[in-house]
């Protein structure tokens, strides 16, 4: 998983994910790691500064085609989407 660095995370947070995530879901994530820095390096780029968190909490969002990953987040205006997931990340359930 050493390649979540890549998008900022330092090594005790990813040791910390590595321990609370099923070995299964660590596998196919390190499987699909262009597709997990893709996904990751977008909402980066959008602005959403709360992303570690987002990742921690909703990670198999990030195995999802890029196209369709970016679709989910181009719905909304770009700044209230951004507010709103500072606000509460539990909202990436209803996007």
């Amino acid at each position: 998983m050493k390649f979540l660095e890549k998008l900022h995370f330092t090594k005790e947070e990813i040791d910390e994910f590595e321990n609370t995530t099923a070995d299964v879901m660590l596998d196919t994530l390190a499987n699909s790691r262009k597709l997990v820095l893709a996904n990751g390096n977008y909402l980066l780029d959008l602005g959403v500064k709360n992303f570690k968190e987002i990742f921690q909490n909703y990670y198999e969002l990030f195995l999802l085609d890029h196209s369709n990953f970016v679709d989910i987040f181009n719905k909304y205006d770009r700044d209230d989407l951004i507010e709103k997931l500072a606000k509460n990340v539990a909202i990436v359930e209803y996007l």
